[in-house]
């Protein structure tokens, strides 16, 4: 079993003993902790709380509800609902903070509780400390029987959210409607299988083959988007003839496409193509996060715009598009974040103006997918003890590569030519993780065996 607790959260396996599984006993006590801070620092008794639809979904929403409650807190239930979703419901409700129970990508063992502040975003760092604290210290006091909060239950947000995505003036259904898509998805059997076939027949789209799209949380298949993960959904866009296929994660926030002759778009692609669009219409600067493609950079220079690189972490791509600006950003794991609508990953707003993109085009998706520059990602990690200093491992690397251009904002990220390698050491075990970036996978590879190959002998030295 396990239990990570950490600045954005908590999340875990389902089961096992408190403190070392995600228990009843160890959600009762973050909630609580979390529900003291957000009256403490917004002054406001109100929460919103969704959830995707895994397994343990309902028994987790029962806990936290109940907790939030018995704090003297409000509380608006979503229900079945997705990440982005909820992100927008809490300004709108006027809350102080919003919970969504998702563990996103991760297996149907897992769930976890995501932080959000009165904006609706990410907490920061900081807020993230002040909860674990509260929560290490039982910080926090219940209300008594006349002071306990009321839980109101509101399933409107569906029709809200799609409302508000009609109403971006880029997303434009009448082309999409006259473009005839013949649309597969494929929603892992959570929330998008309620969100996305409703958002697509909003914007006009009149054939959707529909792959687990009952969110009953039995994931099909691995709930990560990733090629492997996706054979049935590739298969199917080929007899069906359609024109792409659609992927979203259990809670809504990544997006993946599948080209019409069953390859794959690539996720990494998701918002380079979503920003060449946005790009065309409105001069503007880009943010995504250092281990996200290139590719982004180079279309948003050929806009005659400027790039600008995140550490790893929605929030910190967030804190970033807001310093420089940004029209529009993301991360490569097919998060797009398009502040017009809010500072968030959203699939359902990255699929609207996709197929608007895409409409417009006017030739399949292989055909945009090869009108972006071609990057190939290499992905790789190195164990090493729990006493390394891993700090200092990385010092002496930049330290041999100090003459090439180089950013230590979250790790080390050293660029030669339009080739990448950036290192980042893990929060939870002992790797650096290591991703490497060129025009082909061999020279990503070989890339980042040389790295490795310094790394190992920075060690041998010691």
């Amino acid at each position: 079993m396990t239990l990570i607790k950490s600045i954005s959260g908590i999340r875990g396996t389902i089961g096992g003993a408190a403190g070392s599984g995600l228990t009843p006993i160890d959600i009762v006590k973050f909630t609580a902790a979390f529900g003291a801070w957000v009256v403490a620092k917004s002054g406001k008794k109100k929460i919103v709380v969704g959830r995707d639809a895994r397994i343990s979904g309902q028994m987790v929403n029962h806990l936290v509800l109940g907790t939030l409650q018995g704090l003297g807190i409000e509380v608006i239930d979503l229900g079945l609902s997705t990440t982005p979703t909820v992100e927008i419901a809490v300004p709108d409700e006027a809350a102080g903070g919003g919970i969504i129970l998702t563990a996103s990508h991760n297996p149907k063992q897992w769930n976890a509780l995501k932080l959000l502040n009165e904006k609706g975003e990410f907490i920061s760092d900081a807020d993230g400390k002040e909860v674990l604290d509260m929560a290490e210290k039982s910080d926090f006091e219940f209300a008594d029987v006349n002071e306990l909060g009321q839980i109101k239950q509101d399933d409107s947000y569906l029709q809200k959210h799609i409302d508000k995505v009609l109403a971006l003036p880029l997303v434009d259904a009448e082309a999409i409607r006259n473009a005839g898509f013949r649309v597969v998805i494929d929603c892992v059997n959570s929330t998008g299988g309620i969100y996305v076939p409703a958002l697509l027949r909003a914007l006009g789209v009149q054939e959707i083959t529909e792959l687990y799209c009952e969110p009953n949380g039995h994931f099909p298949h691995n709930p990560e988007p990733l090629p492997e993960n996706l054979t049935e959904i590739s298969k199917e866009v080929q007899k069906r003839n359609a024109h792409l296929g659609i992927v979203v994660d259990p809670d809504v926030d990544r997006l993946c496409f599948v080209n019409e002759d069953g390859s794959m778009f690539g996720e990494e692609y998701t918002l380079v193509a979503v920003a060449d669009f946005i790009l065309k219409h409105t001069p503007g600067n880009t943010v995504s996060n250092l281990s996200s493609t290139r590719a982004l950079r180079d279309v948003t220079e050929a806009a005659g715009q400027e790039y600008h690189a995140a550490a790893v972490g929605e929030v910190n791509v967030v804190n970033q598009m807001k310093a420089v600006q940004a029209i529009i950003g993301g991360e490569g794991n097919g998060g797009i974040i398009y502040p017009e609508l809010h500072y968030g990953r959203d699939a359902l707003v990255g699929i609207a103006l996709f197929l608007t993109h895409l409409a417009r085009f006017g030739k399949p998706i292989s055909v945009l997918r090869n009108s972006y520059p071609a990057y190939h990602i290499s992905k790789n990690k190195i164990t090493l003890t729990d006493d390394m200093d891993i700090d200092g491992l990385l010092a002496s690397v930049r330290e041999k590569y100090k003459a090439q251009p180089h950013s230590t904002i979250d790790g080390l990220k050293i660029e030669f030519d339009k080739k990448w390698v950036h290192l980042r050491r893990s929060n939870t075990e002992p790797i650096i993780r290591i991703y490497s970036e060129a025009e082909n996978e061999t020279i990503a590879e070989n890339l980042a065996s040389k790295i490795i190959a310094d790394i190992k002998e920075v060690l041998g030295t010691r």
